[in-house]
């Protein structure tokens, strides 16, 4: 049924020119004043399309015919890509050209400073590429026992669903883990405990020329030993380190020596080696994140006698990077197991007299807090921000009301939108300059958007 004030059905094919793409990869077009979302259109073409979904604001669709395909448009490489029921949701851009996604992307982060914050860059930064294909080092893949099949599914859940999507390959995971799905299915099919194991999570990393896998098998109940015995066959005949984790983060751990592997992401740049664990946060792509330090530190115009403040520290990926070239560094982080990881690898990588780390929540943060903070590293002349997708209100509205101001921000964003609410409150309130701002393709394939700005007095 027709909603109000839009004509025609569901099934009522219309012709449109597609205008731009959305953040979750659909076509945006516009039939009688009406906004319509459409999977599987791309800017420019002309296509013939079909309403699946009427809203009262916009309405949902997809393509029937594309009647004049974007010069950007390519074959998908993933057989699991795709509008049909069931496709794999892992990816939202496989049919677009990775050039033509970043500058997709960089439109998008645009259109949120300016629509949302009301703020435009003085320069736009260059979009960060990297490889497309094989650059996902972390992941976490889903797994799900189908009782009406009598078999198991392993990978990323279905587009728009929470079913797991039917995957038998995926070539955005680094290293071999794309190609085993099918083998991991099948072993665990044969394990007792296949309806109590809900994911997996992926950790790959760099060993000399090799790359070195873990696979971090999350059970809810006790592993009978028929099935350890399984899991380290498994990690055996394809060289892959088997954990298993029946509590917390915290409770992984290898399922025998064998799985005992030093996990570690490396900034050659800047000398710097951070360990981890295989289910600690660290970047997805870890050869961009290499680019990133290095743009975030340039940014930040770094010297000898500059104190610097790194908030969302995490186990301190731009924190002992910085800690080369500044005076003093800290770091602060709301999760004290991530600090616990900084601390040691300031230790290791012989940074502790220049670092220091604190915990505590920046989800409230205040400009006392930051001035006490000022006063005692005798002044901070250099902030770099680096938020969950919440952003970073508190510090901002703390940097916006203090007269001990930093001369420097850089704030790395993994949501445009937050990232331009935090900039209108340090641009409009704080009297700071928006001087740079882009995009880092992070996630290619993906409607995720990376990005940095700095901001100067």
């Amino acid at each position: 049924m027709a909603g109000s004030g839009q004509a025609g059905t569901l099934s009522e094919r219309l012709v449109a020119r597609v205008e731009s793409l959305d953040l979750e990869g659909r076509g945006v077009v516009r039939h009688e004043g009406k906004i319509a979302f459409v999977e599987g259109a791309l800017p420019g073409e002309r296509i013939v399309w079909e309403r699946v979904r009427q809203g009262r604001s916009f309405d949902q669709g997809r393509v029937v015919r594309i009647a004049a395909p974007s010069s950007a448009r390519v074959t998908p490489r993933c057989a699991h890509f795709g509008l049909q029921r069931g496709a794999c949701g892992g990816c939202s851009m496989q049919h677009l050209d990775v050039r033509s996604q970043a500058a997709i992307k960089q439109r998008a982060l645009e259109d949120a400073l300016w629509h949302l914050g009301r703020v435009r860059p003085d320069r736009i930064l260059r979009p960060v590429h990297g490889v497309a294909w094989g650059y996902r080092h972390r992941a976490r893949l889903s797994v799900r026992y189908v009782a009406r099949k009598g078999s198991v599914l392993v990978g990323f859940h279905e587009r728009a669903s929470s079913f797991v999507a039917d995957m038998s390959e995926c070539h955005v995971l680094a290293g071999a883990v794309g190609l085993l799905l099918l083998p991991l299915r099948a072993m665990i099919n044969s394990l007792a405990l296949r309806q109590r194991l809900p994911q997996i999570e992926v950790a790959v990393v760099r060993q000399g020329g090799d790359l070195r896998t873990v696979l971090v098998f999350r059970i809810l109940d006790a592993l009978p030993a028929a099935d350890r015995d399984l899991l380290r066959r498994f990690g055996q005949e394809y060289n892959v380190a088997i954990w298993v984790q029946p509590g917390g983060p915290a409770s992984a751990a290898p399922i025998g020596p064998e799985a005992q592997i030093r996990l570690s992401l490396s900034l050659p740049e800047f000398g710097v080696t951070l360990s981890f664990a295989p289910t600690d946060f660290t970047q997805v792509n870890h050869a961009i994140n290499e680019i990133l330090v290095r743009r975030a530190v340039d940014l930040l115009q770094v010297g000898g006698g500059d104190r610097v403040l790194d908030l969302f520290c995490g186990m301190g990926n731009f924190t002992l990077p910085l800690a080369t070239r500044a005076a003093a560094v800290v770091g602060i982080e709301g999760h004290a197991g991530q600090i616990e990881r900084a601390r040691a690898a300031a230790i290791a990588n012989g940074h502790a007299d220049r670092v220091r780390f604190q915990v505590a929540d920046l989800s409230g943060w205040s400009s006392s807090q930051w001035e006490e903070l000022h006063r005692q590293e005798g002044g901070i002349g250099r902030v770099l921000l680096d938020p969950p997708r919440e952003g970073a209100l508190a510090v901002a509205r703390a940097l916006a009301q203090t007269a001990l101001r930093p001369q420097r921000i850089v704030y790395v964003s993994c949501n445009p939108a937050t990232l331009a609410r935090d900039c209108a409150v340090l641009v409009h309130e704080g009297g700071w300059t928006l001087a740079a701002a882009g995009i880092v393709n992070m996630f290619p394939h993906t409607s995720h958007v990376e990005s940095m700005a700095l901001l100067t007095e």
